[in-house]
């Protein structure tokens, strides 16, 4: 799909006007500074391809949940900006009030926009926000994968409104990777879905069980596959009325000749906490009044065997409550467990990246998506927002030189 639409390194940019949408939507401390700045570096390459390049480059991002036209200044990118001032080491100015003027800076200079979610009309994708702002654009450039999903005006509008839009080096490795995944996977293709609910995942389980060679599930989401196969799980979380559905997975599963991985043991614990009373216990042995909240040891010992064959693993969630120490177990032997598969391997989600993070595997993960939603989306097959917005606009380049 990536080789669709333009890629920023197709455009010469000299003497041009970038604006460039990021995914600055970072967590920030409580006093004001940015905590982790793991997706302000992934955007690095994509600026100094600009800069070193003579381009006048404007970046735009959102940052939290802010009243269109009435930020607050915890809504401010001004952290952000220092941020990534440190990184580069040069100035990176914050323009404010922006949608109504011109904000483009000299050829080879920068400047931070602004939270993009203060202008009214962004969040509804308008069409006249994005007319206005073109004007002050000749190249757009997306490189914002963990916000693809969104259909918002620097997202999907302003795409379609500039002379030239294109996909950002972050955004294209993105693409190509969950291509190279699930549209012409090498095979055998394994998937893990953990997290808390089937209900939140229940499309990508249906959509991977039509496509997986190997489908493991953990974390509450197993939970209901155990219940759906009759076994009781105390007082663990599970989704009742999800039962048929767990069921017909599985039962799609076998009908193509695929496995579904279920824990044949497990972690139990008489209370949610990390002093609670912890036990290992067969998968038809699990107490009346205890949780499940992670995979026991002979389960773990059958991960690694199981994904060293695999051709390909897409890893989406945990197998249990990895934050508690005596819970971490699972998601620790699943995440060495990819990083020591020569499988092509892709990760993503919040929890997932916190997991790669908190086990230091990253250098054995091949790709590490910064979405979150976006990938999930992905994985159910649907057309991401901002990613049909390039396609549009590269459709209107028949004859266009660039």
């Amino acid at each position: 799909m990536s080789r669709s639409f333009l890629r920023l390194a197709d455009l010469e940019l000299a003497g041009r006007r970038v604006f460039m949408r990021a995914d600055f939507n970072v967590p920030m401390t409580a006093a004001g500074d940015v905590a982790d700045d793991s997706r302000i570096r992934a955007t690095l390459p994509g600026i100094r391809h600009c800069l070193e390049r003579g381009a006048s480059l404007a970046i735009a991002s959102h940052l939290g949940r802010p009243t269109e036209g009435a930020l607050a200044p915890g809504d401010s990118l001004a952290p952000v900006a220092a941020r990534l001032a440190s990184l580069l080491g040069r100035p990176v100015p914050l323009v404010k009030d922006w949608s109504n003027r011109d904000f483009a800076p000299p050829c080879g200079e920068l400047v931070m926009l602004e939270n993009c979610r203060g202008n009214p009309g962004e969040k509804a994708d308008d069409p006249a926000l994005a007319r206005r702002l073109a004007r002050y654009v000749d190249v757009y450039v997306n490189d914002a994968f963990g916000t693809a999903h969104r259909k918002e005006c620097t997202l999907s509008a302003l795409a379609t409104e500039a002379p030239l839009a294109c996909a950002g080096p972050l955004l294209a490795a993105e693409l190509d990777a969950l291509g190279r995944a699930l549209a012409a996977p090498r095979r055998p293709l394994a998937a893990i879905v953990g997290g808390s609910k089937v209900s939140t995942k229940l499309a990508v389980l249906e959509r991977l069980a039509e496509q997986v060679d190997l489908l493991i599930v953990g974390g509450g989401i197993a939970n209901t596959f155990i219940a759906a196969q009759g076994h009781g799980v105390g007082a663990s979380l599970y989704e009742a009325d999800l039962m048929p559905s767990a069921r017909r997975i599985g039962e799609r599963l076998a009908q193509r000749g695929a496995r579904l991985w279920l824990p044949t043991d497990l972690v139990c614990a008489d209370r949610f906490g990390a002093d609670a009373e912890v036990r290992s216990c067969s998968i038809d042995a699990v107490p009346d009044d205890w949780m499940i909240l992670d995979v026991g040891p002979a389960s773990r010992a059958t991960l690694t065997p199981a994904l060293a064959s695999c051709g390909t693993v897409v890893w989406n969630g945990p197998l249990g409550v990895f934050e508690l120490a005596p819970f971490a177990a699972g998601t620790r032997a699943l995440a060495a467990a990819i990083a020591a598969s020569p499988a092509f391997s892709i990760a993503g989600g919040g929890d997932t990246l916190a997991a790669i993070a908190g086990f230091d595997v990253g250098d054995g993960i091949d790709m590490i998506s910064t979405g979150g939603g976006a990938f999930l989306e992905f994985l159910e097959g649907r057309t991401l927002p901002a990613i049909a917005a390039l396609l549009d606009a590269r459709h209107g380049l028949a004859g266009a030189t660039v």
